[in-house]
């Protein structure tokens, strides 16, 4: 008897039709014989639906307010399926976070799990049900109801499978799989069999949608082995799984990530000294603000430096006034950005034993007549930030230079 966990967001569960469609999922694999616990989102549209009710109310609603009204969600959904499944004769309870004992720090919409208990989940599997469990909501020492961020409900699933020790975690969507890149750029993108936690965690970092970050951390961390797959079709999905040393030896690149919301900052002619970089990132990292690839260049002869920096598009105009601010503290030339660029990933764990993959994306990009504004690499990726307009044909043609669309 094998133990599953699976997850469906918000798309698979959009309508009672798509609930009922999930019942008789979960129906076939319990009569496959597993034991299977069941994480849902609220349905397609209904946590927007509520934020924008309380954004009506007030611009600045409190966290605390916002997450017991968000949570509510989540319990709506679990109620509705565990009513499907015990219509299709399948013997289903409903749990929200807190009788699972889902256990948060005090961070309200973007808290982080501390403890699962298995307790009440053991007793119920055992007892021959399938339990559904409300995603995306847990609570904090002080008994306040939490929230986990967008996307939490994965970050459920995997705390949930790496507890009970499942056998593998399901997340179950729209999509049929972690694709080489994004189809709807790509029409020849490939659906990938496997790829590894460290591909995934990079792929969803640099711009793939397909899994939540923290989902992918925590079930790296935890070895437990992760699956894409869609609710809307049959097929075996992808495997997230630990590094296969034959398919380092053999796949250089597994994916090509990309993301447009990218902003640009670049402050000029700043002294060339010992903590610049921290008198200039420390009011854009006191303000929230995140930052991803920086790049430092020094004037050949006049003892100063200009410092470049991205964030993401959201952020730019408060980035923009905060630096403003530094270079005149730092009596620097000017502040220069750009909010209409976009960033290009390549990765794969097999890059760091092929000599040559940076001087191929180059020539590709190149050749095309894309310039590279800004660089950044890892062992298992190479970004280049670029003009947005060029962002669409970059891929393309990193795509086929490296032959992506064939398995």
């Amino acid at each position: 008897m094998a133990l599953y966990v699976q997850k469906y967001g918000g798309t698979s569960v959009g309508s009672i039709e798509r609930i009922e469609a999930v019942a008789q999922r979960v129906k076939k694999s319990c009569e496959q014989g597993n034991q299977i616990v069941v994480v849902v989102s609220a349905m397609s549209g209904e946590t927007n639906r509520l934020l924008g009710m309380a954004k009506a109310l007030d611009e600045h609603a409190a966290r605390r307010e916002l997450d017991v009204l968000v949570s509510t969600g989540e319990q709506v959904t679990i109620a509705l399926l565990t009513i499907a499944l015990q219509k299709a004769g399948v013997d289903a309870i409903s749990m929200t976070g807190d009788q699972v004992q889902m256990k948060t720090d005090n961070s309200h919409g973007k808290a982080r799990i501390k403890t699962v208990e298995t307790e009440n989940l053991q007793r119920h599997l055992d007892a021959g049900k399938v339990v559904v469990v409300a995603g995306f909501q847990g609570r904090d020492e002080d008994n306040n109801i939490t929230t986990l961020g967008r996307g939490g409900s994965d970050t459920t699933a995997v705390a949930i499978a790496a507890v009970l020790k499942a056998d593998e975690c399901q997340i179950y969507t729209d999509v049929n799989g972690v694709y080489t890149t994004d189809p709807r750029v790509e029409p020849r993108a490939r659906k990938l069999d496997r790829i590894t936690f460290e591909e995934m965690l990079e792929m969803a970092s640099l711009g793939a949608k397909v899994l939540q970050i923290r989902a992918v951390e925590f079930a790296g961390k935890y070895n437990v082995p992760l699956r894409v797959l869609s609710s809307f079709e049959e097929g075996e999905g992808t495997l997230i799984t630990y590094e296969d040393v034959k398919k380092m030896e053999s796949a250089i690149i597994s994916g090509i990530a990309f993301n447009r919301d990218e902003a640009s900052l670049t402050i000029s002619g700043i002294p060339d000294e010992p903590l610049v970089a921290a008198n200039i990132l420390t009011p854009i990292g006191d303000a929230g603000i995140d930052v991803d690839v920086i790049v430092q260049n020094a004037h050949s002869k006049d003892g100063l430096v200009d410092f470049t920096f991205t964030v993401h598009r959201d952020d730019y105009q408060a980035a923009r006034v905060l630096l403003e601010k530094t270079c005149a503290e730092l009596s620097g030339k000017d502040v220069q950005g750009n909010d209409r660029i976009a960033k290009i990933s390549i990765v794969g764990v097999g890059m760091w034993n092929h000599p040559g993959v940076a001087k191929t994306m180059f020539e590709v990009l190149g050749n095309e007549g894309i310039n590279m504004q800004l660089i950044s690499t890892s062992e298992i990726k190479i970004s280049v930030i670029v003009d947005e307009q060029h962002l669409e044909l970059g891929v393309r043609a990193l795509h086929a230079a490296f032959n992506l669309d064939v398995a």
